[in-house]
């Protein structure tokens, strides 16, 4: 399995975690007088955000598959 394989077959989950995260950082930065991310923003970020966040998670289970293999 290709880690672009792996990469493309996480990355739904990766970038919907990226958006819930980022939604929910913007709530805590409203403490300190930033402005919260709309629904529709957070999910811009996280299909952004998830792209780097994937490849390296991907990495990560790549190289675990390799050290099961061995």
């Amino acid at each position: 399995m290709s880690l672009t394989w792996l990469t493309a077959i996480l990355y739904p989950f990766g970038a919907g975690a990226m958006a819930v995260n980022l939604f929910f950082a913007s709530l805590i930065a409203s403490w300190l007088g930033s402005p919260v991310l709309t629904p529709v923003q957070s999910v811009i970020g996280g299909a952004v955000l998830g792209i780097p966040a994937t490849w390296a998670f991907a990495r990560h289970i790549r190289r675990l598959m390799d050290k099961a293999d061995t």
